[in-house]
Formats: C-alpha cells, structure tokens, sequence
C-alpha cells in the first residue's frame, strides 16, 4: 500500500512539474519560410533537415497544449510558412518587417498576456532572425532555450572569403550559449 501512494505521489508531482514546465513556456518558430528552401529567393543549407526537427518540437507543443507562435518575415515570392510546421487555428502568427521578431510585432505583449517565463526558439537564418530574437528575449528576461539542429543558415561572404554555413551556424550558436540553453532535439526531449 506505501509502494502504490509513494508512485501516485511522484506520478503527481511528475505531472505538476511538467505542467509547469510547458504552462510557462512557448515555442517561437522564426522564418521558416519557403524563400529559404530549394528554389527560393533565399535558399539555405540544409533548411529542410532543420524544418524537420523543428516538426518534431512542434508537434510536442501541440500534444502537450503548449502555446505555439510562428514569426514570418514580410517578404515575397516564397513569403508562405514551410508545410512541415504550417500553423493551425489557434496558434499565433507575428508578420515582421525587421530581422528582430520583437521589434514592431506585439510579440511581447502577447508572451506577457499567457504568462510565459520561458521562450524555446528554433528557425531561419541561425545567424540573424533566429539569433536577433533569442538576444531580445533574454534581454527582456526571457528564460531561452535554442534548438541547435532545428535552425539553418547559409555559405557568407566577407571580402574575399567564403564562411561556410556549418561554421556560421557553430558559432552563432557557440554566442547565444550567453543568453540561454542551446540544446538539440533528442536532448531537448531528456529533459
């Protein structure tokens, strides 16, 4: 009898602190757009590999109820939201003008309004959008958590040299390390 009370006491608990941790957070896809993949304006390395895994994440904040916002920048042709993580009713949707998604959208307010604390972000390009917006959440007091492997960027150009995407998403990524958690997808779901 003190074997079954203990396990539907940490069932319980188990199950509040999950709550918990979805209540207070929400998942901001950035840019995801289709003038980032083959064919677009804008094509990116990789962008239907990081599509995916952000599916995954997506998906896991639909079953568990948890508030969805998708940013999408003003931009045409392709301006249209990928099919993999195409919003359904009831979930938010930011049009911005600026690479920062906080900038001129309501963003905040409307993360204020539902009570998040803590913001898990994952999209297009890893070196602008995604990584503007992660500063300006943690700067306005944001617990973040970037998704390494559902984000994509592109080959830059500086002077004469070429920078590879795989470097430019490394080292975004090795920077935003300052203003939260970067994780992957597998890991993301440990915890």
């Amino acid at each position: 009898m003190k074997k079954t009370a203990l396990l539907i006491m940490l069932l319980v608990l188990g199950i509040q602190t999950f709550a918990q941790k979805i209540d207070s957070t929400a998942l901001i896809l950035i840019d995801i757009q289709e003038f980032y993949f083959p064919g677009g304006a804008s094509e990116l390395v990789e962008p239907e590999k990081a599509a995916k895994q952000a599916k995954a994440i997506l998906e896991y904040f639909r079953k568990e109820h948890g508030l969805v916002v998708h940013i999408r920048h003003d931009f045409e042709p392709g301006g249209s939201i990928n099919q993999l993580v195409k919003p359904i009713d009831g979930e938010k949707v930011f049009t911005k003008k600026e690479v920062n998604a906080f900038l001129g959208t309501g963003l905040n307010e409307y993360l204020v309004e539902n009570s998040i604390n803590k913001v898990v972000l994952a999209g297009m390009q890893t070196h602008m959008c995604l990584e503007a917006a992660t500063r300006a959440a943690h700067d306005l007091g944001y617990q973040c958590t970037v998704i390494g492997d559902a984000c994509a960027t592109r080959d830059l150009k500086f002077d004469n040299a070429v920078i590879k995407a795989i470097d430019v998403h490394n080292s975004t990524l090795v920077t935003l390390r300052s203003y939260g958690q970067v994780t992957n997808v597998v890991e993301y779901f440990k915890n």
